[in-house]
């Protein structure tokens, strides 16, 4: 029970890591565009830049927890009351 609830607390403070770095991110790129007085290609340039951020962090968050969940569950189910199938040649038939 208790390594349920780690698990909880990992996921709920690294998606709360996320959310806070992202909303950093789209602040300081908010405050990057009202600072340039509508010089558009520099505007664009920071608003590409912050996208970029924001993606790369969530998918980076996303995909590590992702590949955790599913390595987690891999070792869960090792255990020895799991049922190995081996493939099986097919049977050959007589004629």
């Amino acid at each position: 029970m208790r390594d349920t609830e780690l698990e909880k607390d990992r996921a709920r403070y690294g998606l709360l890591a996320v959310v806070v770095s992202n909303l950093a991110i789209a602040g300081v790129a908010i405050f990057g565009v009202w600072r340039l007085n509508g010089d558009k290609a520099v505007i664009v340039g920071v608003l590409t830049a912050a996208f970029t951020a924001v993606t790369s962090l969530t998918t980076a968050y996303l995909g590590i927890k992702a590949v955790s969940n599913t390595a987690k569950s891999i070792a869960l189910g090792d255990g020895p009351n799991r049922q190995r199938t081996e493939a099986v040649p097919p049977a050959q038939r007589t004629p």
